[in-house]
């Protein structure tokens, strides 16, 4: 099991903003690039893999209740972003890393105790 938390504390990610409830289990990584391929299929509680960098990125995440969005490869969040997210109280990471690799560390630390 690995929390919002944990993702916070490991050391691989920059924290854009510290969202609520960081004492939420993290179901399982989730990975997509299309907001409306998102916002029917992203799991409760995921951790949203992507690079999709914008403020609609952060409305879709608190429509589907995600447990925070990870910006991969470097993505950078804008002014809007930022604000949306602060406003939304959404945990946003950032990470150079791939979205593959992010999302695999991420299932590892899921199971590692499974």
């Amino acid at each position: 099991m690995i929390t919002i938390a944990d993702l916070l504390s490991s050391g691989r990610f920059e924290i854009l903003n510290k969202g609520k409830k960081t004492d939420t289990a993290i179901s399982v990584p989730y990975c997509c690039d299309l907001l409306s391929f998102a916002m029917g299929r992203a799991p409760e509680r995921s951790a949203w893999c992507t690079v999709m960098s914008n403020i609609n990125t952060v409305a879709v995440a608190s429509l589907t209740e995600v447990g925070c969005v990870i910006l991969c490869e470097g993505a950078e969040a804008d002014r809007k972003m930022l604000e949306k997210a602060k406003l939304e109280k959404l945990t946003l990471l950032k990470t150079n890393d791939p979205v593959f690799e992010t999302a695999l560390w991420i299932y590892q630390k899921i199971n590692e105790t499974a």
